[in-house]
């Protein structure tokens, strides 16, 4: 029997890429559908000053429930779903930067590390401005705002598809030109390079001590569900104080990231640090489990067809 303790890692070119790109998408797609209410909770929670209007993950899903419906939880969802290009835009860059990195060194540590951070590099240079927009819908509770704009779309029928969108997109522009669609810009490069640099390490870090500690015949797949989410929460904690930060530039128009800091601390002390960090791990638990499961059954499943039987992946 082969040496569980050995989790081999599907490379770049051990894939069809034509199945992985088509299944990829499809795989982001049903993520993006059962944690975006997650997403939007944690905002809201991260943007309000305070507890003015919600006292924690729970009292925000139950008071958006009761007073927005469902649909509530989904607000500036079909404007995210852009971010399914950038999601194969960082798969795509890390893959391919794991792959060039192993030519100067051996070491999983390290390729996972410079490829996570260039990766989310080159993915958050095109989610920002989608982010700014679906963030300011995310805002827009019935009948205000929590941000800095307001849809004044009268046709209910149009302001439930893109015509939110649309005026948010207008306000933006009018008020910021087109530097405001990458506002927090830089908050948000140092929010999820550090992030998605951290995870892939800690990832396979986890999946490595499990498998020492697991028996022989312990299924990779079980192993590395259960790293994802302890890699999420590691990096999560890590890097939420950030989050906080570029959630605020990005929502309130702030233009400097030292005076957001020094604000939200004059105003709530090192705890406001913390704030939306239980969602944020709440959903990342979940997600991040679908994800790993997900993403390391796509590299199976996208296996060269020469290559499926040829060793115990």
């Amino acid at each position: 029997m082969e040496d569980k303790r050995n989790i081999q890692i599907i490379e770049w070119e051990h894939l069809d890429k034509k199945k992985f790109y088509v299944f990829g998408v499809c795989m982001t797609m049903m993520i993006r559908v059962s944690v975006y209410p997650f997403t939007l909770i944690r905002t809201r929670l991260q943007v309000q000053k305070g507890k003015s209007l919600y006292n924690g993950t729970f009292d925000a899903f139950v008071k958006i429930l009761r007073s927005e419906g469902v649909a509530g939880f989904y607000r500036g969802f079909l404007v995210n779903t852009f971010t399914l290009i950038s999601g194969q835009c960082y798969v795509t860059t890390y893959e391919l930067t794991r792959k060039y990195v192993s030519g100067y060194s051996s070491s999983n540590t390290v390729k996972s590390l410079v490829a996570g951070g260039s990766a989310s590099l080159v993915a958050q240079s095109i989610t920002v401005p989608i982010d700014v927009i679906s963030q300011h819908l995310m805002m827009q509770r019935k009948g205000e705002s929590m941000g800095r704009f307001r849809v004044h779309t009268a046709d209910r029928k149009q302001a439930v598809a893109f015509g939110q969108t649309k005026d948010i997109i207008k306000q933006i522009f009018r008020a910021d030109g087109f530097r405001g669609f990458y506002r927090g810009y830089v908050a948000s490069l140092l929010t999820y390079i550090p992030n998605s640099a951290v995870w892939w390490p800690f990832y396979h870090f986890y999946a490595e001590q499990l498998s020492r500690l697991s028996p022989k015949d312990c299924p990779h797949l079980l192993l590395q569900a259960i790293s994802g989410p302890l890699a999420a929460a590691t990096a999560a904690t890590l890097t939420n104080p950030m989050d906080v930060i570029r959630a605020r530039v990005q929502v309130e128009g702030k233009r400097s990231i030292i005076n957001t800091f020094k604000q939200l601390m004059a105003e709530e002390g090192p705890w406001g640090l913390t704030k939306g960090l239980s969602a944020r791990i709440i959903s990342s638990t979940p997600s991040t489990i679908v994800i790993v499961v997900g993403y390391e059954t796509l590299k199976k499943i996208s296996l060269r067809p020469e290559l499926v039987d040829a060793r115990h992946w």
